[in-house]
């Protein structure tokens, strides 16, 4: 759905809103922009907090992968206290 838009002071281009919808862009998302073959590549982009992006890296992805797969695959234990599961802690090598 190639529409046109006008380049305006500072070089600013308006989102026509029908694409925005389709991507679901707000007000104040980040676009990242880069140029591919003489054609200007528009990204709708999230940040991620800085003190959350451990949770998004590839070792901790994985990690959560692994937990994901032993949850559903019913390798879990459950334990009615603290002291029951520090208990089995202790018993494991």
């Amino acid at each position: 759905m190639p529409q046109l838009v006008k380049i305006t002071r500072g070089g600013q281009i308006t989102i026509p809103a029908a694409i925005r919808r389709k991507l679901n862009m707000d007000v104040g998302d980040y676009v990242e922009i880069e140029v591919v073959d003489q054609r200007l590549m528009l990204s709708p982009k999230h940040l991620v907090d800085k003190s959350q992006a451990y949770f998004w890296s590839e070792a901790w992805q994985s990690q959560e992968r692994e937990a994901e797969a032993d949850i559903h695959a019913g390798r879990i234990k459950e334990f009615d206290s603290l002291e029951a599961l520090f208990a089995d802690l202790d018993g494991e090598d």
